[in-house]
């Protein structure tokens, strides 16, 4: 089953903490609810990404600096079996 990681808010998607650092997840990562996949900066206000699935991102649909509005598919997650996305 595929679970679809979308934007909190409009801004900016980062997908790593700091320009000389490497991404929070690449294709192939294996993420649990709580881990942290992306940023989106609004007005210098970084928000942290939550995955809420357990699972392996499958796709990244932005690329790192892009704008990205409420509700954008930032990534897709194939998720782990017997589990599902949090309410």
């Amino acid at each position: 089953m595929s679970h679809e990681i979308r934007s909190p808010i409009p801004g900016v998607f980062y997908r790593r903490p700091a320009p000389d650092q490497d991404p929070y997840v690449v294709i192939g990562s294996r993420i649990e609810e709580d881990t942290q996949v992306a940023l989106v900066e609004v007005m210098k206000n970084f928000h942290p990404v939550v995955a809420g699935v357990v699972g392996v991102i499958a796709s990244i649909e932005v690329e790192d600096g892009g704008m990205v509005g409420p509700g954008d598919v930032l990534m897709t997650v194939d998720e782990a079996p017997g589990e599902g996305a949090v309410p």
